[in-house]
């Protein structure tokens, strides 16, 4: 300690400013420690709460005096509150069960005879739990007693062929696949969580069984997945978004390293497509490769991989307000209770914007209509907004939290305000966050893919289920009607009529 005090200087100046460094830094330090102890002990939601339950609380700025951003109150109209819980659907089968009194409980008092005058009924869901059967597919042999098959070219023995099946050999159908693949997939059920359950039940299908299925579903649905993509970039918009996965045995690449599933949105109006990809780095040129031949708008976040959409004539690269908003509430999750300040003020600004966009989604906005509620309502808040940044910026510390918020915003200001050009895009990615929640809440369950094929295979299988939800195909009888069919696809039209967006929904179930 002595010898640190030696070597500080003499001069008062050069002291302060010391000083002042050092207060900077340990600012800078318990801002950082307050936003960690929200993230880990705090509310999870990135709804604002208000001091006090006051709007005007917002605008308690010691250090100068903010013109008023008050955020629109949100009137909801009066609505009847239907009571009692929804009916059961129809298309369920029922069971009936019939309660009538005692042959001596049917006498009146008077001595009459009672007579039935109708009837009150009631509904309760069973369940039965899974029931599996075995599909004996029994192939009749003939042969010709009088020849022995010496006159027949074919051979002394005939045979009725089997169906083709998506997975010839083993003990799998349509149904158990589809099963097996849902419950993955779409319910985040590992596979060794199922091998207990089948166990159960009396059935034995190893983990290593349904993976290996898996895998070969990815292989016979990729001319799928190559037909989706153009599906997807037929569309206007593309929404990209990317999230980390850990694959075992990557080429040269330690178990423990970060691996990325990507997710791409798009396609024409009615018709939407999902594509999952697994790539082992979170390289720009994925998404470059995906839209190579694309023309339109791209939306993303702010990462700078993506910013080699700037620099390409033929994309419109469109930014996330989602993102920007949420470096402002990480400003206020780190302040000291109960204090407001910049970043309040921020997030009335884009308050105002979501709540144009709450105006043009009540009101059933068509595209123009969108694009022209914008043009007058969202574009003096974003002028002004801006305007109100470029001045904080001036004498707000860039390493603060604050500072990094105001910086990210600047700097992808024409990025986030592109959606103002057309009445089709949104104002932020959240579609494609959406898109890739499965996935992360999957990957919660198994932590990791044991292999890259793995990997894409369950991308494949991502991209088909979404792509069924996301048109309101119920995704099991969609699966279940894809792996039935798909055997006897050979044409690209055969292959294209099996993807959701174009499947005969009459003899598919859909989403309620």
């Amino acid at each position: 300690m002595n010898s640190d005090v030696a070597n500080l200087p003499d001069n008062p100046e050069v002291l302060k400013e010391i000083i002042v460094n050092f207060n900077t830094e340990v600012s800078l330090l318990q801002e950082q420690v307050r936003l960690l102890k929200d993230l880990l002990y705090g509310r999870k939601t990135e709804k604002r709460e208000e001091a006090n339950g006051e709007q005007g609380s917002l605008f308690d700025e010691a250090e100068e005096v903010e013109e008023e951003v008050r955020e629109k109150e949100i009137s909801i109209p009066a609505h009847t509150r239907k009571t009692g819980r929804k009916p059961l659907p129809k298309e369920l089968p029922r069971e009936e069960i019939i309660h009538d009194l005692r042959e001596e409980e049917k006498q009146c008092g008077c001595g009459s005879r009672l007579s039935r005058i109708g009837e009150e009924v009631s509904e309760k869901l069973d369940i039965v739990p899974a029931k599996v059967k075995v599909i004996r597919h029994i192939r009749y042999k003939y042969a010709c007693r009088s020849c022995e098959g010496l006159e027949s070219e074919e051979g002394a023995v005939k045979t009725a062929k089997l169906p083709a099946q998506i997975i010839p050999q083993g003990i799998v159908t349509p149904g158990l696949l589809s099963h097996i693949l849902i419950s993955k997939f779409a319910d985040a059920m590992p596979f060794y969580r199922q091998e207990k359950k089948f166990r159960r039940i009396g059935v034995e299908i190893s983990r290593a069984t349904m993976s290996n299925w898996a895998i070969q579903v990815g292989k016979r649905c990729k001319p799928l997945i190559s037909l989706l993509r153009e599906e997807i970039i037929k569309g206007p918009v593309v929404n990209i978004d990317e999230t980390t996965v850990q694959v075992m045995k990557e080429p040269g690449r330690a178990n423990k390293s970060k691996s990325y599933m990507w997710v791409f949105l798009g396609g024409v109006r009615g018709r939407p497509g999902v594509i999952y990809q697994y790539h082992p780095g979170r390289y720009g040129d994925v998404a470059k490769e995906f839209l190579a031949d694309y023309r339109g708008y791209a939306q993303t976040d702010g990462y700078s991989g993506y910013n080699f959409f700037d620099e390409n004539p033929e994309i419109e690269h469109v930014g996330c307000w989602a993102h920007a908003r949420r470096k402002f509430v990480d400003v206020t999750r780190a302040m000291k209770k109960g204090k407001t300040g910049s970043a309040n003020v921020a997030l009335s600004y884009i308050g105002k914007l979501y709540q144009i966009e709450a105006e043009a989604a009540d009101a059933d906005m068509g595209a123009e209509e969108v694009y022209e509620l914008r043009q007058k309502k969202a574009m003096p808040v974003l002028e002004e907004f801006k305007q109100w940044l470029d001045k904080r910026m001036q004498y707000t510390p860039p390493r603060g939290l604050l500072g990094k918020a105001i910086g990210y915003t600047v700097k992808r200001w024409d990025n986030l305000v592109r959606y103002l050009d057309d009445g089709r895009l949104r104002p932020d990615n959240n579609i494609a966050e959406n898109a890739i929640r499965p996935f992360v809440v999957g990957r919660k369950n198994w932590l990791f893919s044991g292999h890259p094929r793995g990997a894409e295979a369950s991308a494949a299988i991502y991209s088909l289920i979404e792509t069924a939800k996301a048109n309101g195909l119920e995704p099991y009888a969609y699966l279940r009607f894809l792996f039935e069919e798909l055997p006897g696809a050979n044409t690209e039209e055969d292959y294209r009529a099996l993807l959701p967006q174009y499947v005969n929904r009459g003899s598919i179930v859909l989403l309620g």
